[in-house]
């Protein structure tokens, strides 16, 4: 079976070194979802707005086959609210 490798790039590279034997690269992008969203649970505390990070996944060889990207960006309804801070109020729910 093939090795596929999961990177992480969050400012920070973090090479996967071991990698994981999966059939196919659809079962990489499973794999790969599935890993994003237990970083994305592990971490959901830590995460400040205007952050981003990726994941890259690759064979044995190096070759990138797909790449998930992650942004945290704030919107314009959002601009001047305090409610990141004391949660919404009646007037950010209107």
């Amino acid at each position: 079976m093939p090795r596929f490798f999961f990177h992480i790039h969050d400012g920070a590279d973090c090479p996967d070194t071991e990698g994981a034997e999966l059939s196919d690269w659809r079962e990489a992008q499973v794999e790969a979802v599935r890993r994003a969203g237990t970083i994305i649970a592990n971490t959901a505390r830590q995460v400040k707005l205007g952050e981003d990070w990726s994941m890259e996944v690759t064979t044995e060889a190096g070759l990138v086959l797909f790449r998930l990207d992650f942004h945290i960006g704030s919107s314009a309804a959002d601009m001047g609210s305090d409610w990141r801070k004391d949660g919404p109020t009646s007037a950010d729910t209107r």
